[in-house]
């Protein structure tokens, strides 16, 4: 009887403990996974999950924020994952959020990790979906890394054909690396380009030492530079215009009296090309002459005459008086 009510006892102790191991694990597990306290649904949309399972964690800004809740494929290239995310940390996770699925450590199960967006933004509400990014996947590494092996296979290949090459004295490098006469000319050619490039500077820096000199006012640019000078210039540059335009005008008319004189307009025409009138005209010169020698004859007689003597020789004291003053 007595060992049996140990037995009972014993019993009662093993299920008593069973109980709360019991109890502790759902409330754990629970805990986990959400599964008690307020949490909110929202979604995302991926392209490739990367190995993620129900239950993995969810991080915002590295702090576990949720589990995923079930994975959904709705297509042969998107995926839809449904987050469980505590109430307390919804106001912080805004619209513009991104959240993309990374590891947790080298080796660790997949999580979700959401990204602040940046700027402000609105607050999710649930069943909000938020926007995605999709990492390289390891595979896509590896075979880009395959690639760049490859590539890089080639290039030693290459490498190594052409430094053989050159090694053997092929090619232009070849050539002139290993023939020491092209070397020696190609170094006087540089000692000569060395004194060339010396005498370009020494001109550039006469030329702006002459450059410098045109702001003289001693000279003949510093000196059109003045504005005095410069307007004088502009007044005689116009005055020679106008000049030139008179020029231009005495020169038209001068050409339409030649002209006229050559076509036979006008006096002097008339008078060079009309023989009569000019014989008549030197006969009545002559005339004039004849009868101006007459003239002076008679006034001759007339100062003899004792009538006209008196008054000839009264002009000619008046004459001497006035002479003489």
């Amino acid at each position: 009887m007595e060992k049996s009510t140990n037995q009972k006892i014993q019993l009662g102790i093993f299920v008593i403990l069973g109980l709360v191991i019991f109890v502790a694990a759902i409330y754990f597990i629970g805990n986990k996974q959400n599964m008690f306290g307020k949490t909110t649904h929202l979604t995302a949309v991926f392209n490739n999950v990367n190995g993620l399972q129900v239950g993995n964690n969810i991080r915002y800004s590295g702090i576990n924020v949720g589990t995923v809740r079930e994975i959904t494929m709705l297509n042969d290239t998107m995926i839809r994952v449904t987050m469980v995310i505590e109430d307390k940390i919804i106001p912080y996770i805004k619209k513009n959020a991104i959240a993309t699925i990374t590891s947790d450590g080298l080796v660790g199960n997949m999580i979700i990790n959401i990204i602040p967006g940046k700027g402000v933004g609105l607050p999710v509400q649930s069943g909000d979906e938020i926007n995605t990014y999709s990492r390289i996947r390891t595979d896509d590494i590896l075979e880009t890394l395959n690639v760049t092996n490859e590539n890089a296979a080639l290039l030693t290949a290459d490498l190594l054909k052409i430094t053989k090459e050159i090694t053997q004295g092929k090619g232009t490098l070849g050539l002139l690396i290993n023939d020491t006469l092209m070397a020696k000319d190609l170094k006087e050619t540089m000692h000569y380009l060395k004194i060339t490039g010396k005498g370009t500077a020494a001109s550039l820096q006469n030329l702006n030492k002459l450059i410098a000199s045109l702001e003289d006012r001693n000279n003949v640019v510093g000196v059109l530079k003045d504005t005095a000078v410069a307007s004088n210039i502009k007044e005689m540059v116009l005055s020679l215009d106008r000049s030139s335009k008179e020029m231009e005008k005495v020169i038209t008319n001068l050409n339409e009296t030649i002209t006229n004189i050559k076509e036979g307009k006008g006096a002097l025409n008339y008078l060079s090309n009309d023989p009569k009138l000019v014989k008549q005209i030197d006969s009545t010169m002559t005339n004039l002459n004849q009868a101006s020698l007459k003239l002076n004859e008679d006034l001759e007689a007339m100062k003899h005459s004792f009538l006209l003597r008196g008054y000839f020789k009264k002009l000619e004291k008046e004459k001497a008086r006035a002479n003489k003053k």
